[in-house]
């Protein structure tokens, strides 16, 4: 069998499709997304290759075709396996035309953003522009549509010229847009953990819904061109050694010099303290593929990378199926500008195509909150010494953000979880993911929706009726961030401390000159534990205007003790309205686990 009769052999197999798997991964066109499980092509694959629900078809023009159940058509521009999400688009470039008809409830895809919202559309024939979000593809000649969000102030405008046409709820914004672009998302069946491992998923059998992970299929042009290339490497052995040998030596200088310069830049950009933008392809192999998982947030997985032999990072790679990427920016933007010892340092960035990271510092004693609480009855490494100082060195950190920026920056999540320990037990301000910016005489923040920790959260944030929104509220967070140091060190057999709402009790037996019943071992403990004590009861006061300034609690940390003057009660109130701490506070947590919940369905 002479080269050529081999090589034309070789190509009728291919062509024929010897050995393709009929759930084989398949495109209705050159660019399209690629289509496997859990989606199939209607009339070329078999039910088992997909999932009820996730049928696609093919266009006459190679587009790929989603049909919802209720008619609607939406042409699928990329899937995003591993996040399980799908950027899909109208067919006729005007999704507001399919409002009325789109409906979810019977299909396995759920809205990828975040927030929606309920709007009102109208047909006028002139408004003022600044307050609308205009509708060109519905709108005519001499009539144009726009729609407002029904938020409350819809009758305050001037619509005179204006006529209604429908409501529609509970909508994402994206919807509305004009970039023609919207992110559905699926949670069952649950295939990104078998994306995140590099293998493929699929239906262990035919009759139940169960799924299994597997390794990603060998291309079925993969036995033609083996022999394609065992062929000519008989024909041409001496050939290709030469070529190899010149190629290595070339892609070897090649790759030493790429090497050489990616250090450079890493070493300019670490000495300059500017964040560096990686590629996804270097976050793989900054982390090892993945490999050491150092745990799991609300907006992704936090990963141990290596820069190089002594520089160890950790690597945050963000969901992409939810938020519409405002904590990326905020971290991104923030971080980048911040430098303090108290502060974790933000190394660099991943922002490729759909996959966003945050590459940090790594800091190995992980968080506070691991130092704080013991639930196996442990004795807790930390002193009341190292303790003071990590109190400090927090409120060193706060202050650094509200007065040592040109904006005044909110973290709005100060809590124990959010403060990492480096090898010396240097507390560090983590997890700018809520954070705000603005001005240092802005005495007050508007906020749409409440920010933080349910415990955490100052109360006027929930509400109100307490006072506005400012710096004020991370004095408060800190404060319950105090009060917890305290309360892990309460001694074990006692649990009365543990039944009431701890601020509160604390408040009466130091108010009383009554035993604290904590641990103590040296003899200067006890005054560590009033302080803290003190400092944290002075940040909790119910209305902002009773609480301190940072600048006041680094003051207060940094003195004697036994100087400070006992806070106002700020459990008490006055008024045929009165309730107690206890209450107000399972109130204020039952009402922000209902918000919660609810943002977060």
């Amino acid at each position: 069998m002479n080269l050529s009769f081999l090589l034309l052999f070789v190509l009728v197999l291919v062509g024929r499709g010897v050995g393709l798997n009929e759930c084989q991964e398949s495109r209705c066109g050159k660019h399209g997304p690629p289509i496997r499980f859990p989606f199939r092509l209607k009339n070329r694959q078999p039910e088992f290759c997909g999932f009820p629900g996730f049928d696609l078809s093919c266009t006459e023009t190679q587009d790929t075709l989603l049909e919802l159940p209720t008619s609607v058509k939406l042409y699928i521009n990329t899937i995003d396996y591993a996040s399980q999400v799908i950027f899909a688009s109208d067919p006729n470039n005007c999704l507001p035309r399919q409002l009325l008809n789109f409906n979810l409830s019977n299909s396995p895809f759920k809205f990828g953003e975040r927030f929606q919202y309920d709007y009102v559309f109208f047909n006028c024939t002139s408004i003022d522009r600044k307050i609308y979000l205009s509708m060109p593809c519905l709108s005519v000649t001499g009539y144009d549509v726009h729609a407002f969000v029904t938020d409350g102030f819809v009758s305050s405008l001037a619509l005179t010229s204006c006529t209604k046409m429908y409501n529609v709820s509970s909508v994402p914004m994206e919807f509305i847009s004009r970039d023609n672009t919207l992110h559905l998302k699926w949670s069952k069946p649950a295939c990104g953990f078998c994306e995140a491992q590099d293998k493929y998923c699929r239906l262990k059998n035919s009759t139940r819904f169960e799924t299994e992970c597997f390794d990603k299929p060998k291309s079925s042009r993969g036995i033609g061109i083996k022999l394609m290339a065992a062929g000519i490497a008989l024909g041409a052995l001496l050939i290709v050694l030469v070529g190899f040998v010149l190629y290595h030596i070339y892609s070897s200088d090649k790759a030493e010099k790429e090497n050489q310069a990616r250090v450079k830049k890493f070493l300019q950009d670490y000495k300059a303290l500017k964040p560096t933008r990686y590629s996804y392809a270097d976050i793989k192999r900054i982390t090892n593929q993945f490999k050491d998982n150092l745990g799991q947030g609300a907006y992704g997985t936090v990963f141990k990378g290596k820069l190089s032999n002594e520089i160890f990072v950790a690597v945050k790679m963000l969901n992409n199926s939810t938020g519409n990427g405002e904590e990326f920016i905020n971290e991104v933007g923030l971080m980048g500008r911040i430098h303090h010892v108290n502060v974790v340092r933000l190394v660099g960035y991943c922002a490729d195509g759909f996959r966003r990271a945050l590459v940090y510092e790594h800091l190995p004693n992980e968080s506070l909150e691991k130092f704080i609480f013991s639930d196996d009855g442990k004795e807790l490494p930390l002193g009341w010494e190292k303790l003071q100082d990590i109190a400090l060195g927090i409120a060193k950190g706060i202050e650094y953000l509200h007065q040592g920026c040109h904006q005044r920056i909110l973290h709005f999540d100060i809590k124990p979880h959010n403060i990492l320990l480096d090898e010396s037990f240097n507390p560090k301000i983590s997890d700018f993911g809520l954070a705000k910016l603005c001005s240092k005489d802005q005495s007050a923040i508007s906020m749409t929706t409440a920010r933080g920790t349910i415990g955490y959260i100052a109360p006027e944030v929930f509400s109100r009726n307490f006072g506005n929104v400012s710096y004020k509220s991370d004095v408060y967070s800190f404060g319950m961030v105090l009060l917890d140091m305290v309360r892990g060190r309460k001694n074990k057999d006692f649990t009365e401390a543990s039944q009431v709402y701890f601020p509160e009790w604390v408040y009466n037996r130091l108010d009383k000159g009554e035993e604290l019943r904590i641990q103590i071992k040296e003899e200067n403990d006890e005054q560590i534990a009033k302080k803290l004590i003190i400092v944290g009861l002075w940040c909790i006061q119910w209305h902002p205007v009773g609480r301190p300034s940072m600048e006041a609690v680094v003051q207060m940390l940094e003195g004697e003790g036994n100087k400070l003057t006992m806070p106002p009660n700020p459990f008490a109130s006055a008024g045929p309205a009165r309730m107690d701490a206890n209450a107000l506070g399972r109130h204020l947590q039952q009402e922000l686990a209902v918000i919660f919940e609810t943002e977060g369905s």
